[in-house]
């Protein structure tokens, strides 16, 4: 069990990948902003990825352990102390009964990530853990920790020291500015060329008022198709409106001439357009920039997200452990399975002797003989 002293600002309790199967009740999957941190952390105290660990945003909690413990801390850099004493970010820590974490404000970065051996065994809501602040479900109450509070933590586990290689541990802005790639759609089609061009080359800051529903920007006016401009009335009056339509996550919703990045706790649906969408696997970038910050968007394809949310996958796994390839006491946590020689199908060969094979058909009156081939 971990007791709250001070909780932080708005530090809460998160899963990956969160609430998922849920936007038809109106529930988002909220889970980590950056899961790449996120599932690092868990990968070091030896729980699932996915397990319940804290967010936390701007300013860090400070916790006193009830029970010894493997924690770690990856993300932002929040200065974490144990017992006064500074500790490391990206590695397993051994705590003790009675040791207090304190943590300050991020230097780099927005929002760390504490993960606990074990992890955080608080009452699942929808089949995820996750706090999803704006409807007061998930994580513990509904609400972000509170002081006094106590941590329901699981059965903690005895691992031998961990630390992530340092290629695979994300590389945060120092100088307030944040490349984050885009996918075209599904409303591209309402901006024109011109605007298109205004977006992907333009600087766009990223405002206060914006939170785990939406990231609000501040940058140049965009400009039009006639779809947007001559439609009919159902469609609302602004080009930016469009009757009511589902919106996918990391969807860059065009509300008047104010782009909103719809993130972790962003709403299922609505009627304005959506001309961009940020693919998972840059979730991390929005999720360690602060107000103030300015992003600028580079276009990708669909194939190139997905090779990019694929690549990250891999990262988030034990083979990001520095002991991985050359220390035996991984391998007493991992199965290897031998499996069959992969066997290579040349399609385009397949389709050719298949063409073959129903010419000789007919050539020898077999048109309508049902025959099955096998290898």
């Amino acid at each position: 069990m971990v007791k709250v002293i001070k909780k932080g600002l708005e530090t809460s309790v998160q899963d990956y990948p969160g609430r998922i199967g849920t936007l038809n009740q109106g529930f988002p999957a909220s889970g980590p902003m950056d899961s790449w941190s996120f599932r690092l952390a868990n990968i070091l105290v030896g729980n699932k990825t996915g397990e319940a660990a804290l967010e936390c945003q701007f300013v860090g909690p400070t916790l006193k352990f009830e029970n010894d413990r493997t924690i770690a801390i990856t993300g932002a850099n929040m200065s974490p102390k144990l017992d006064g004493k500074q500790i490391p970010l990206w590695e397993s820590i051994e705590v003790k009964e009675n040791q207090i974490l304190e943590m300050e404000f991020a230097a780099i970065g927005a929002r760390s990530y504490i993960a606990f051996s074990g992890g955080i065994n608080s009452e699942p809501w929808l089949g995820s853990r996750s706090t999803f602040h704006k409807a007061g479900v998930g994580g513990i109450n509904g609400k972000a920790i509170q002081n006094g509070q106590t941590l329901p933590l699981g059965e903690n586990k005895i691992i031998t020291k961990r630390k992530i290689k340092k290629n695979s541990i994300p590389i945060m802005s120092t100088d307030k500015n944040w490349s984050i790639e885009v996918v075209l759609g599904p409303n591209d089609d309402w901006v024109d060329k011109k605007g298109h061009e205004i977006f992907l080359n333009s600087k766009w800051k990223l405002q206060a008022k914006s939170d785990r529903t939406g990231y609000r920007l501040d940058g140049p006016r965009l400009s039009f198709t006639e779809k947007a401009t001559n439609k009919s009335l159902e469609n609302g009056s602004e080009p930016s409106n469009i009757i009511d339509q589902g919106y996918p996550a990391g969807a860059i919703n065009l509300a008047g001439q104010t782009p909103i990045i719809l993130v972790n706790d962003g709403p299922s649906m609505g009627g304005f357009i959506n001309p961009y969408t940020v693919p998972s696997s840059a979730f991390w970038k929005l999720g360690q920039a602060k107000p103030g910050d300015t992003f600028n968007f580079v276009e990708v394809s669909v194939e190139k997200a997905q090779l990019l949310r694929s690549e990250q996958s891999i990262v988030c796994s034990e083979e990001s452990l520095e002991s991985f390839n050359n220390n035996k006491e991984i391998d007493n946590n991992i199965t290897i399975k031998k499996i069959a020689p992969i066997k290579v199908i040349d399609f385009e060969k397949n389709k050719l002797d298949e063409k073959k094979r129903r010419k000789m058909m007919e050539k020898n009156g077999l048109k309508n003989m049902k025959i099955r081939f096998f290898n």
